[in-house]
């Protein structure tokens, strides 16, 4: 099995299977996968309450684990299976490709499996299955194989969805077609365009970058960001050359290693530069790659191996801790998540500030956290809009408070309202994340939201999102009133009908 951190891909070997701590729910029994898949046959994951081994595999599985097969007997069939017997068996649904990565994703919630295509969850379902029995104890993914080789990329485990009782790909369709909207459900998932970006998209870009280094003789000139780098060590950015950061005595290969490991959480350098990158980390006080870079050298000393002469390519990885990084979060160890909620709140190497007409001032903010997490705001800031280079936004019809929670959101990964019941400013949060394409914080408020809806308010809650077109919060109310009473149906026929 080769594993490729940077990509956040892996290619997983025959009867083999990869496990991993990134590869688990946040609550037991709830949770989804997305990702990319690419084989001939027999794309298989492993739902179970404890991780397994690489040698694992689920047809000597005794322990209680739910199996999803696609493109099962030789890409013609999807199947699913529960403890080793097999209750679904569906023919031509869910095949694989070869040929290149298909996207897909599979949501768990209270026995109810869930498996769709596309990179948006809840979006282009295929296929659903309830178990009678379900198990709410499955934590774990693995990502496995059966007699050939699968690639999988563009791996992540998302928050549990609200559950879905009936296929609301059919729904879509049929409202579509009584509405006269055309194909409005079949692209639903294209027209969004909400992509989720990573940091490691930026290393060495000169979007945002606000820094920059001229290195080694040549005086290659490499772009930066400033907020990247001071979550990552302590840069001298005051005495800096204008925005230049001056590397006369290093080489570009050395500080492109060091770059790539405070944007991905990995690089490889030859060995012979290794004292180099040591030297480089100590003076940035990038404290992880130190270390590594130490236990690296010490281990070299002890097997008195002479680095001066090896040219061969060492992998260096982050060893930080991911406790408090869920895996939707864009920034990854060794930035400092601390660090980065610290430069919201202190509005340190900011580039935008945001007011809301009537309010005034909400907060100084970094255009490249937002372009992160939001596809409209990475277009509002690149495209050639006024926002593009002025140093003030204003919107309309937006609440500072809701505002301010959004910021909150994308620089901690953190949902911070009051549990204990639904506010305004929560109902507008959810409003701003639709409208700026976060789909990670719409299913946050769309589950905090109907946690306190009586049976009634369902039915006004389902007319409001109908009226803003909010696609996946429609189909998780009608899923809690389909659930109820034939009143709340009434009800919200006869809403739908005023």
């Amino acid at each position: 099995m080769r594993v490729e951190d940077k990509k956040r891909s892996l290619t997983v070997a025959p009867f083999k299977c990869a496990w991993g701590e990134e590869f688990r729910f946040v609550e037991a029994g709830r949770g989804c996968i997305a990702f990319e898949a690419s084989a001939q046959n027999d794309v298989t994951l492993v739902f179970r309450e404890q991780p397994g081994s690489q040698h694992y595999h689920y047809k000597m599985d005794s322990s209680r684990h739910y199996a999803v097969i696609l493109g099962s007997h030789r890409n013609k069939r999807l199947k699913i299976e529960v403890d080793g017997r097999t209750v679904v068996d569906e023919a031509g649904v869910g095949l694989c490709r070869s040929s290149s990565f298909q996207s897909y994703w599979i949501s768990i919630y209270d026995g109810l499996i869930s498996i769709g295509q596309g990179r948006h969850p809840n979006n282009n379902v295929l296929f659903q299955w309830l178990d009678p029995d379900p198990n709410r104890n499955v934590q774990y993914v693995g990502l496995s194989s059966w007699d050939k080789h699968v690639g999988y990329r563009n791996i992540s485990v998302l928050p549990s969805a609200p559950q879905n009782s009936i296929r609301w790909s059919q729904i879509e369709y049929a409202y579509a077609e009584r509405h006269g909207e055309g194909d409005h459900a079949k692209n639903e998932e294209s027209k969004d365009g909400c992509e989720q970006r990573v940091i490691a998209d930026f290393l060495e870009s000169w979007d945002f970058s606000d820094a920059m280094f001229v290195v080694g003789s040549e005086r290659k000139v490499v772009p930066a960001h400033k907020i990247v780098l001071a979550a990552s060590g302590e840069f001298d950015f005051i005495s800096m050359s204008g925005t230049a950061i001056e590397l006369p005595s290093f080489s570009y290969p050395v500080l492109h290693s060091l770059l790539e490991y405070i944007y991905t959480g990995s690089t490889q350098i030859a060995e012979w530069q290794l004292d180099s990158l040591l030297e480089l980390s100590l003076q940035f006080k990038v404290k992880p790659l130190v270390k590594r870079c130490e236990e690296m050298l010490d281990c070299f000393t002890k097997m008195d191996n002479d680095l001066s002469v090896s040219s061969r390519k060492l992998e260096v990885s982050s060893s930080g801790s991911k406790a408090h990084q869920v895996d939707y979060f864009p920034f990854k160890a060794p930035v400092s998540v601390q660090k980065i909620k610290q430069f919201l709140a202190s509005g340190e190497h900011s580039d935008i500030n945001f007011f809301v007409s009537g309010q005034g001032f909400v907060a100084k903010a970094h255009k490249l956290v937002l372009s992160l997490w939001s596809m409209p705001f990475a277009k509002m800031f690149t495209n050639g809009m006024k926002e593009s280079s002025a140093p003030n936004v204003f919107f309309e019809d937006a609440s500072a408070e809701a505002f301010s929670l959004l910021l909150q959101f994308m620089y901690s990964g953190e949902l911070k309202v009051d549990n204990r019941y639904i506010t305004p400013a929560l109902v507008q949060l959810l409003l701003l994340s639709d409208q700026f394409g976060i789909t990670v914080l719409q299913f946050e408020c769309c589950k905090r939201i109907m946690e306190f809806l009586s049976e009634t308010q369902y039915v006004q809650y389902y007319k409001q999102c109908h009226q803003y077109h909010l696609v996946n919060c429609l189909k998780k109310c009608a899923n809690r009133i389909l659930q109820h009473t034939l009143i709340i149906a009434q009800l919200l026929a006869r809403t739908l009908c005023c």
